[in-house]
């Protein structure tokens, strides 16, 4: 933790002075960005370059999205055993180097589908670790009373860094081709790499036993999420919350574009609505917490989720629907915003150092092993009972993390709480003052939540950096 003066500690603190803090958010801002180059270039080069069938793309998007489920709880006790700051270093550089085997095999006209699930799969590993490590260390850089503050600015960066970035990679694949503008996620991770390496706080180590097996420290953090009711509950709300946009995900597009013969270029306008959405609701959950309190605020965010889907449920082709549509989801992710840079300083504040990475660990596995089921569901009774039958229930899916939270008392909590004993963090670590989110991707977010093929309309609530 970096030391701090007296006048640091006020609310008046700026953390654009914070350098620490300044170096993680403009490499994980970066890395974001970068992503969202990737979700645009991807599927463009596999089915217009490589020809994919849509079982390929499927299978492309699914190994994407496995090693969250499997390796999310591995990626959390590897954090809170070793170096955040160098797991995250090394992520980066692994996903950098796999991706940049596909400009390059590309250019020798050598780059075949199995080589870009290959790809999808390693990246989706490396990405697991980093996100781990990187949510986890936050709470390392800034002192815990501004861990809310350092989420909004790390939520709205990062919505505006996935629309920037899917800008910016529509623009790299119509000039250089999608092989090629993949180099533009490859600087980013090397960026994320550098502003890492160049974070000077130093973070906090725990004592571990000798011969301690990865399997005991996964089984504490789970004991350690479900003894605490507070964390119980958030991660039990944010894994539900996951689950129901997962389902309206799978099917959001093809009912936009197909049903409501929404255009390319209207559809992205919408998707940005939802974008700015995100960053007003993450900037302005700070105020909103300490206006009505965190838990009301929370509450009355995931009931307006639900609403928001009414106007999708009930349009037809036009402008004025398409105009409605947009403002539905400028809504939505603005509540999405604000419950989940509050619920995630939540958690960060009350769980103790040692614990950090573990219990992020146990949410991210919840919300990412949701997602998959969620689609396969979505697809089938899609196909059963056709598409808008099955977004009422997507909706209808929304209300129960809304009666998780109604049931808490995390309902009336009305102050931030004040975090736990800690005695594995330093008291005054030689770092001069002054120097995630989400998201969020997120839903965050998470950093990775954008190569999993969303249409943007799921931000984790985790992430961002849900």
């Amino acid at each position: 933790m970096t030391s701090r003066t007296d006048a640091d500690e006020t609310p008046a603190t700026s953390l654009w002075r914070h350098r620490d803090f300044r170096r993680y958010l403009t490499g994980q801002t970066a890395s974001v960005a970068g992503s969202s180059v990737s979700s645009m270039a991807i599927p463009v080069l596999a089915v217009l370059e490589l020809n994919a069938t849509a079982a390929q793309v499927a299978w492309l998007m699914f190994l994407g999205q496995l090693p969250p489920a499997l390796l999310a709880l591995h990626a959390g006790a590897l954090g809170d055993r070793h170096s955040k700051k160098r797991q995250m270093i090394t992520s980066d550089l692994v996903s950098a180097a796999a991706l940049a085997t596909v400009p390059a095999a590309a250019a020798m006209h050598a780059l075949t589908l199995s080589q870009l699930m290959v790809v999808a799969a390693v990246q989706g590993a490396a990405g697991v670790l980093q996100d781990a490590a990187s949510i986890s260390l936050l709470p390392t850089l800034v002192e815990r009373s501004l861990i809310q503050r350092s989420n909004s600015r790390v939520g709205a960066m990062f919505a505006v860094a996935a629309t920037a970035g899917s800008n910016l990679g529509a623009t790299l694949t119509a000039l250089l081709g999608p092989a090629r503008a993949l180099l533009g996620d490859v600087a980013s991770f090397l960026i994320s790499a550098w502003c890492t390496a160049r974070i000077q706080a130093r973070e906090p180590r725990r004592a571990r036993a000798d011969g301690s097996r990865l399997r005991t420290e996964i089984c504490e953090g789970l004991r350690y999420v479900h003894s605490n009711h507070q964390l119980r509950t958030l991660t039990l709300v944010n894994a539900t919350t996951s689950f129901g946009l997962a389902v309206l995900n799978t099917l959001w597009a093809l009912y936009l574009l197909r049903v409501l013969e929404m255009s390319a270029t209207v559809f992205g306008l919408v998707l940005g609505l939802g974008a700015l959405g995100a960053a007003a609701g993450a900037l302005g959950a700070p105020t909103a917490a300490r206006r009505f309190g965190p838990g009301p605020m929370m509450l009355t965010a995931l009931s307006i989720t639900p609403l928001t889907q009414i106007p999708l449920l009930l349009a037809s082709p036009g402008l004025g629907w398409q105009i409605t549509i947009g403002s539905a989801l400028f809504l939505q992710l603005a509540c999405a915003g604000a419950a989940g840079t509050t619920q995630r300083s939540i958690r960060q504040i009350i769980t103790a150092s040692a614990m950090q990475a573990r219990m992020q660990a146990v949410s991210t596995w919840l919300t990412s092993g949701a997602r998959p089921v969620a689609a396969l569901l979505a697809g089938g009774f899609g196909t059963w009972l056709g598409v808008r039958p099955t977004l009422i229930g997507g909706a209808l899916l929304l209300v129960v993390p809304v009666a998780v939270l109604a049931c808490s008392p995390l309902r009336g909590l009305r102050l931030m709480p004040a975090p736990p004993p800690d005695p594995a963090r330093p008291a005054d670590p030689p770092v001069p003052p002054p120097t995630p989110a989400d998201a969020w991707k997120p839903s965050v977010a998470g950093r990775r939540v954008v190569r999993t093929g969303d249409t943007g309309q799921d931000p984790s609530l985790d992430g961002g950096p849900s």
